[in-house]
């Protein structure tokens, strides 16, 4: 069943406004869409990436933030687990986002962001540790930069655990002038209280 949040648990849990102005998720990542997205991002599933669209555009909020945004953004993974996977699942979340959209689309800008360097991975870090290996690790395309000025930018990924990874390319987007940024994610890890 989606997620009855609206906004992921990063926006519900932060003091300081941050670099996102916010953030929207599908679903909870825990049992059975855990295991699901796994299949999908590591076993090279992409076939999935259809329902994933689906249960997004059913948060009542995706609408809003995408119809209400300039340009969209995938996050962008290295070329070390580009290799390894064969493609880019924020990338495919937006083309199947795209598919199913109505009405006009924002422009989609695959490239609006580079990835530097390759970070260790995140998922058994804490959050501060995740902050300090994503400093930096973000920056936004040369070629990208004047579409991405002045704009209201929409990043997508696939999880959102502790928000690290999408307060730092928000910030990277910010600092390469977009005006503001708002994230989608399919999951998002649910809060202790939740």
């Amino acid at each position: 069943m989606p997620s009855a949040q609206p906004v992921c648990g990063a926006c519900l849990t932060r003091r300081d406004p941050g670099p996102l102005d916010r953030c929207v998720a599908a679903i909870d990542y825990d049992y059975p869409w855990d295991g699901l997205v796994a299949r999908w991002k590591f076993h090279g599933e992409t076939g999935w990436s259809a329902l994933w669209a689906e249960l997004i555009w059913r948060n009542p909020h995706t609408a809003a933030l995408w119809h209400g945004c300039d340009c969209v953004v995938p996050v962008p993974i290295s070329t070390r687990r580009l290799g390894e996977r064969g493609f880019n699942q924020a990338w495919e979340l937006l083309k199947a986002l795209q598919h199913r959209a109505d009405g006009p689309h924002p422009q989609a800008l695959v490239q609006g962001l580079v990835r530097l360097r390759d970070t260790p991975d995140q998922h058994s870090l804490p959050r501060a540790q995740r902050l300090r290996n994503l400093l930096g690790a973000f920056a936004v395309h040369p070629q990208q930069s004047a579409r991405l000025r002045g704009r209201h930018v929409l990043l997508i990924d696939d999880v959102s655990t502790t928000g690290a990874t999408l307060e730092a390319a928000a910030q990277a987007l910010l600092d390469g002038g977009a005006q503001r940024v708002s994230a989608c994610v399919l999951a998002r890890t649910p809060r202790a209280d939740d």
